[in-house]
């Protein structure tokens, strides 16, 4: 009888959290200019959030309230958090990514010290938590950046290590872009990279008549790129949402 029991049990907590994994949900973007969502005059520009989607499940939803110009500061006093905050549900996720705009030291609006950018992120854990969700921390990616010996190099100064020291000391998985994206930029090179970025002689898109050199926001390509990045991330992680990454490595 009691085995009887223990089995009746077994099957039925396996059902239940079946049912629970199996249930649509959320994963919401916090970030800037690299992961938002372009308007229609500003394309091919193109956040890599936008493409995230392409490699998921039709389960998951992807909201995406990256935004151009925000930092870790600016982005809660704006209210962009506490929107977030009011329409997490339990089981949803939130990635966050900054970093580019918090080190802007002459943006008074934007600018975040390393350390109040870690206090930040750390806060930004503890609030998704609360709301029975999973945060992701991740860094920011990189900017396309040669010397004039054609070796790449880094712009963000300490704001990736305190992204890894929050996702550490908070116990939060983090998602490498920074590491990630240096490679995919080194590995294109420096001429081959520009195919990546918002870069293109006069007269090749309707947006820019006159041409651009943008080495810090994605084409539609770069984008994509950074997007499988991510997934991939996601697909060796110990994420549950790992499961619904429909690309194989």
């Amino acid at each position: 009888m009691n085995k009887l029991f223990y089995f009746i049990a077994f099957i039925l907590l396996t059902t239940v959290f079946s049912c629970t994994q199996s249930k649509p949900y959320t994963i919401y973007l916090a970030g800037d200019s690299t992961m938002a969502e372009k308007k229609a005059d500003k394309r091919p520009e193109t956040g890599w959030g936008e493409h995230l989607k392409d490699f998921l499940s039709e389960k998951v939803t992807v909201a995406n309230h990256a935004k151009n110009g925000r930092s870790s500061k600016s982005f809660v006093t704006e209210g962009r958090w506490d929107s977030i905050m009011g329409l997490l549900q339990p089981g949803d996720y939130v990635f966050i990514q900054f970093g580019h705009n918090d080190e802007k030291v002459k943006r008074e609006d934007r600018y975040s010290s390393p350390e109040d950018f870690y206090t930040n992120l750390c806060g930004f854990v503890d609030d998704v938590r609360s709301k029975e969700a999973t945060p992701v921390l991740l860094t920011p990616v990189m900017r396309r950046r040669f010397d004039e010996n054609g070796q790449f190099y880094d712009t963000h100064g300490q704001y990736p290590e305190m992204t890894r020291k929050a996702a550490s000391d908070k116990e939060a998985t983090l998602i490498d872009m920074h590491q990630l994206s240096e490679e995919l930029i080194i590995e294109y090179g420096e001429e081959k990279s520009k195919e990546l970025f918002l870069i293109a002689e006069p007269g090749v898109w309707e947006n820019y008549p006159n041409g651009r050199d943008d080495n810090t926001h994605f084409n539609d390509k770069g984008a994509t790129e950074m997007a499988r990045l991510a997934a991939y991330a996601i697909k060796e992680s110990d994420l549950a949402i790992r499961k619904d990454i429909t690309i194989e490595k």
